[in-house]
């Protein structure tokens, strides 16, 4: 049985991985800011019939991260697997683009993969087996308007990516990016509010020339079809498979 520790994993795509990882076996630490944390995680470790723990670990504090994997190590054995998922977002033009959303979403989006990462390396190196899967997005291939923040850190999650896959290769220690067009979740419903905002549109008209426009596929991207993606990435039969940004984006990355 393998320990994984998944980064917003009580809310959105996270929570979707952290259900599929609970259904194969593999015991959990989800980290999350719900007020409910707590509760999810049991609820999971009930019906499964795993192990689970929760942190509301600040990810925009490098010292949180690491007592949040040392609690990993420390309540369930070691950590095999991480999965980079947490994420915020931020819509506006450049020119007003607030300072402070800025540096949350750089410190969450792409230094928190880096200091997870940091944390769980030297155990996975020792043991000689490791899977780290960032999720990372569409936005890590491609750019759009009025995300600035976000498609930098992408962007920077894309290069981590492909270091650690670099780093990792002789201890079997693999690290890829799940990247998705758009996943009907909280953060983007409330991007939809921000961009009909921005682009003074309708929500529905949002939704058909702004999100999906770039996406041949109609369709937002499925929760569970980033899950089972996750899921194969963590297993031996993907000791082959590192450094790649593998799209699940309807298209989108293929024009």
């Amino acid at each position: 049985m393998k320990n994984a520790i998944i980064t917003g994993g009580t809310s959105g795509i996270g929570l979707g991985i952290a259900t599929k990882f609970a259904s194969q076996g593999y015991n959990l630490l989800l980290n999350g800011l719900e007020k409910n944390g707590e509760e999810i995680t049991q609820e999971i470790a009930r019906e499964y019939g795993v192990r689970a723990v929760f942190s509301p670990a600040n990810l925009q504090q490098p010292e949180q991260i690491k007592r949040m994997v040392q609690q990993a190590e420390r309540e369930l054995g070691q950590v095999d697997v991480l999965v980079n998922n947490a994420g915020i977002q931020h819509v506006s033009p450049v020119e007003e683009f607030p300072e402070d959303r800025w540096d949350a979403i750089i410190a969450i989006n792409m230094s928190a993969t880096f200091h997870s990462a940091k944390a769980v390396w030297s155990g996975m190196k020792a043991r000689g087996f490791g899977r780290i899967i960032n999720i990372a997005s569409a936005h890590a291939l491609r750019a759009s308007e009025y995300k600035v923040a976000y498609v930098a850190a992408k962007h920077g999650v894309a290069g981590i990516t492909k270091v650690l896959a670099l780093e990792g290769a002789p201890y079997g220690i693999t690290c890829n990016a799940i990247c998705p067009g758009y996943v009907r979740t909280p953060l983007v419903e409330a991007q939809i509010a921000d961009q009909a905002r921005v682009h003074q549109m309708s929500e529905a008209e949002v939704i058909e020339k702004v999100m999906l426009k770039k996406q041949p596929v109609k369709q937002f991207v499925e929760v569970q079809a980033i899950a089972g993606l996750a899921l194969h990435l963590a297993s031996e039969a993907a000791s082959q498979l590192t450094g790649a940004l593998l799209p699940i984006d309807g298209g989108w990355s293929a024009q």
